[in-house]
């Protein structure tokens, strides 16, 4: 089966070469809107050749991964109702799933029922697909959000191809998925960004950095991800973010309070109750150095 891969960064360049080695694609046609970036994949060997329009990337192909960034989905839908076999089976990579899906339905058309909407819960500490590896979903999660009207054997294809590049594949509502991802990806991608900023910014800032140890890099590691694509999830995911931002203020605001009055037993009772958590706690695949989660 040829794969058309729209958007030749880490995850796209990933999937195709994890796919491609496990026999599910034969044949990979790569666009991305940086040219470059379709070029190095050609040259990597992940894709075949490079296509210079989504269009010309899905002529005869019969499976078609959208692994660009969430903000650019709504517009390449439409090239795909233009330009993509009936039969050709369609899915992503996005991180947001509930907005995603709506759009694609409209889209679409009476196509939808071949879209599989799906989520790979992986990352690398650097995006482009020069970092792109065919282990990247080995023992992580994919979550897939079919829909009552999905087709079931575009979505058993779609399931068995993460499956075979090592993946553990869960079935989900959008809606819980963009609850659950709110929490435990989309806010601490938006606290790192928004403390590197607020550090970064201060008039000795760069003195500040100078000193900074493990601690720091390790909370902050994950603010060298892409900022164009970790906007377009937080506006994409905006209700539940917005929801977990919220609960966050109100934690600090009671932490202010605690450091403010010297309340040193409320500090240590939220401290003792985050540290057990999170040494007994087995987090699952989720829980990868990176970028993209």
């Amino acid at each position: 089966m040829k794969l058309a891969l729209i958007g030749c960064g880490l995850l796209g360049g990933s999937l195709a070469a994890a796919w491609r080695r496990a026999g599910r694609v034969s044949g990979v046609v790569g666009y991305d809107r940086d040219a470059a970036q379709a070029a190095q994949a050609v040259a990597r060997g992940i894709a075949d050749q490079a296509a210079d329009t989504p269009a010309q990337a899905l002529r005869g192909a019969g499976v078609v991964v959208l692994a660009t960034p969430v903000g650019a989905m709504e517009a390449l839908f439409g090239e795909l109702a233009r330009h993509a076999g009936a039969d050709a089976i369609i899915t992503d990579v996005g991180s947001t799933k509930a907005g995603i899906i709506a759009q694609a339905r409209v889209a679409l058309g009476e196509r939808f029922p071949r879209f599989v909407p799906a989520h790979p819960i992986a990352g690398g500490a650097l995006p482009g697909i020069e970092n792109s590896s065919a282990d990247l979903f080995a023992e992580r999660w994919v979550v897939v959000t079919p829909q009552p009207d999905t087709d079931l054997r575009a979505l058993q294809w779609v399931e068995d191809s993460w499956s075979a590049s090592g993946a553990t594949v869960e079935r989900m509502a959008a809606p819980e998925h963009d609850r659950i991802f709110a929490a435990v990806s989309h806010l601490p991608h938006v606290l790192a960004f928004a403390l590197v900023d607020l550090i970064a910014a201060q008039p000795d800032g760069l003195r500040k950095l100078q000193f900074a140890g493990a601690g720091f890099r390790d909370f902050t590691r994950i603010a060298a991800s892409d900022p164009m694509m970790w906007r377009d999830i937080a506006l994409a995911n905006a209700p539940a973010l917005g929801t977990e931002l919220a609960a966050f203020r109100s934690q600090l605001d009671a932490l202010q309070a605690a450091v403010d009055s010297g309340d040193a037993n409320t500090l240590l009772q939220l401290f003792e109750r985050a540290s057990r958590v999170r040494r007994e706690q087995r987090f699952g695949a989720a829980v990868q150095e990176g970028y993209g989660d």
